[in-house]
């Protein structure tokens, strides 16, 4: 092999250690998801996994996507096992056209013409490990719905009780290698309880003058093991510069 040519068996055998990793396109909200500006899923087919957060008592996050009719996709939300968060079960909702015409909150956005689809948490919540992250979820609601229409659609999600929190909001089923090649970086801070950072900031504007080494010590540790994150997405990160790269 000439150097600088790439062995086709060592990039199958980088794809056989990522793939199980990503199973869902990871990506993250780095902006806030309004109605105005919600996050565009590309294909509901494909399994995404959009790491977000309602940081505010009356915050509503919105997903837009275009469906066909017949089409069944599948809609879950997980709450990461971060510590406060152990009854955090935001409320989904689905709207588009010719779904049922039903009464929502009144601080969420619905648009014209639309009817919605409520999915509402399970009482009984089970927990889900994935190995290679090595990070722990609460499984709240998951089903498939059949869209009734050829048009555009778009998820709501939101808490009842103000509660803040972090949650996954998967779509789709179909995997297919892709996401945020910058996964590990966002997933330390993700990890971060909210109510800690709601708290840091108003004691950093009411005592400016704290070390760093103070503050550091009342961080709550972090469950996930994130030296496996970052390892997993740097081999996830190559696989996809080498898949790429032309092997000749």
């Amino acid at each position: 092999m000439k150097q600088g040519q790439i062995s086709p068996v060592f990039v199958i055998t980088l794809l056989v250690l990522v793939v199980p990793a990503v199973a869902h396109q990871p990506f993250f909200e780095d902006k806030e998801f309004t109605a105005a500006n919600p996050g565009h899923i590309k294909d509901p087919t494909i399994s995404t996994a959009m790491y977000a957060t309602l940081e505010t008592p009356n915050d509503v996050d919105y997903y837009t996507f275009y469906g066909n009719n017949g089409e069944s996709i599948l809609l879950s939300i997980t709450i990461p096992q971060i510590a406060g968060q152990e009854n955090f079960t935001p409320i989904m909702a689905l709207m588009g056209p010719e779904l049922p015409s039903i009464d929502l909150p009144k601080q969420v956005i619905k648009p014209q013409n639309s009817g919605a689809l409520i999915l509402p948490p399970p009482e009984n919540a089970k927990t889900f490990f994935e190995p290679f992250s090595r990070t722990s979820y609460w499984t709240r609601q998951e089903g498939y719905v059949k869209l009734p229409a050829n048009g555009g659609y778009s998820v709501a999600v939101w808490d009842d009780s103000g509660q803040v929190g972090r949650y996954v909001f998967v779509i789709g089923d179909r995997e297919v290698l892709g996401g945020d090649l910058a996964f590990p970086l966002k997933m330390k801070d993700y990890w971060t309880p909210v109510n800690w950072l709601i708290s840091a900031n108003h004691q950093g504007k009411a005592d400016s003058n704290q070390t760093s080494g103070e503050q550091g010590s009342k961080k709550p540790m972090v469950q996930s093991d994130l030296g496996i994150v970052m390892s997993i997405s740097i081999m996830a990160a190559l696989a996809f510069i080498l898949m790429n790269k032309r092997i000749e």
